[in-house]
């Protein structure tokens, strides 16, 4: 090494969801000279893409089973799955939009429901001892963290959420990011989005996909963006995404691949359809009327914000064209509705920076850097691949050659 005694800070990334969380909050270690950042990736069924996504960060990569015998002055991670393994203060954050989902039956909570990331079994894994922070986007998440996991209130620090703070940001930049996209003026954006799972808007993508590619995207005054959560790509392989979407681009819609920054398409869109997910839930700051084609009372957390999208926001029907729905939840959109809606995402809008920052340095035992911890807009988004015109596949011959990778 040629620094030494820098304070060690080990990331934790089991997914690509969870690194590209991760990787906003490491920037706010950025220019820091004290301080050496490592990134380790345990095994996940989901871990798929995250050896490519730390190469390309270009980051120190540590085998999982090396990390585990070292000692480190903080690790931070966005899942539970063996973090008891390593020697180091643990701050734990969500990994999306506040805590969503649930499954009932299993594990702790009300009604002997589990709400994902605020159970027993994610902050105390094994039974081991509580991280040194739990980290939570809003004070209301208190409440359901002293019914869930009582013994981890006195660790729980209300910070923020580093994905509203960026996006809100970058609403500004709405223009730069459309013609970024390809959008000619006037062209409209649907933004297409999807969580993982047997109830997502992706497990009935086969039958969605006529009603959201037909008449709509044929006279050309649509673009229609797809949003698919890298869970679905890390669990089934980009191939066969890719190959069960081959025909995307005929059809005029644009397949986003897992490790581009959704933000920026979301802020850009004229409209949003998805489900229970955290990226439609963001889509609640943007002021895109939305369209919900999924959304499962049994796997939403009632007390969530997306609990109150599932009421607020009008539900997609396969029976009537999508041109009529967009026209009506147009008409209907009312920002108000939905202001509280997005104000449920975090009690500190715009304070994650300055917040997590203050509370990783308290952990490392070093003073903060003395300047501002800035909320940078989000980069400009690549374009969306344009549609293909139809070749000898439509009249049933099969010619690998006239299919192009969406966004490489």
């Amino acid at each position: 090494m040629t620094l030494t005694g820098c304070k060690r800070v080990l990331v934790i990334v089991h997914t690509v969801t969870y690194g590209k969380r991760l990787r906003d909050v490491v920037s706010l270690l950025e220019a820091d000279f004290r301080v050496q950042v490592l990134f380790t990736a345990p095994p996940h069924e989901f871990g798929g893409g995250v050896a490519q996504f730390l190469q390309e960060l270009g980051s120190v990569v540590l085998p999982w089973n090396e990390a585990v015998r070292m000692d480190f002055d903080l690790a931070l991670t966005a899942g539970p799955r063996r973090v008891e393994e390593v020697r180091a203060p643990v701050i734990t954050l969500p990994h999306g939009a506040n805590y969503l989902k649930r499954l009932v039956g299993v594990g702790t909570g009300v009604s002997g429901s589990y709400v994902f990331g605020l159970g027993r079994p994610d902050l105390v894994p094994g039974g081991r001892a509580l991280p040194a922070a739990v980290v939570v986007p809003h004070r209301d998440d208190l409440r359901a963290l002293a019914r869930s996991c009582p013994e981890a209130l006195p660790v729980a620090a209300v910070v923020g959420d580093p994905a509203h703070d960026r996006i809100v940001a970058s609403l500004p930049l709405r223009e730069t990011y459309r013609r970024a996209l390809g959008l000619r003026n006037g062209q409209k954006l649907i933004a297409v989005t999807s969580t993982w799972g047997p109830r997502s808007l992706f497990a009935r993508i086969e039958m969605l996909l006529p009603l959201l590619s037909g008449e709509i995207t044929r006279n050309g005054e649509h673009r229609m963006a797809l949003l698919v959560h890298p869970n679905v790509w890390a669990a089934h392989g980009a191939w066969q995404v890719r190959a069960w979407l081959a025909r995307c681009e005929h059809l005029g819609v644009g397949l986003v691949p897992p490790e581009a920054d959704w933000r920026a398409v979301l802020i850009a869109a004229d409209w949003i359809i998805g489900d229970h997910g955290s990226v439609t839930l963001y889509g609640t700051l943007t002021g895109a009327p939305i369209l919900l084609a999924a959304a499962p009372e049994q796997e939403i957390n009632p007390d969530s914000p997306a609990a109150a999208l599932a009421v607020t926001a009008p539900a997609l029907s396969a029976a009537h064209p999508l041109s009529e729905q967009l026209s009506y939840a147009a008409a209907e959109y009312r920002r108000e509705d939905y202001a509280p809606i997005a104000s449920r995402i975090t009690s500190e809008p715009g304070g994650f920076n300055r917040n997590m920052r203050r509370l990783m340095y308290r952990t490392l035992g070093l003073g903060q850097p003395a300047y501002e911890p800035v909320t940078r807009p989000l980069a400009a988004p690549d374009p969306l691949p344009l549609p293909v015109s139809p070749g000898p596949l439509d009249s049933g011959d099969v010619e690998v050659t006239t299919y192009r990778a969406p966004l490489g």
